[in-house]
């Protein structure tokens, strides 16, 4: 399956500057990364773990 991952550059002041937001909106899932290639990944791995736990239950 394929799944839209939304990129939301970090501007709020919890973050060093160059994170991004990486938003699932079909799964309801976010996550961050330093730079849209880490928050891609980091939303590539949640996924992953995502769809590995609901098929344990």
């Amino acid at each position: 399956m394929k799944y839209g991952i939304l990129l939301e550059k970090i501007s709020e002041g919890e973050f060093p500057d160059g994170y991004f937001y990486a938003h699932v909106p079909t799964l309801g899932l976010t996550t961050h990364g330093e730079g849209i290639e880490r928050a891609l990944e980091a939303a590539k791995d949640l996924i992953s773990l995502w769809i590995e736990e609901k098929r344990i239950i």
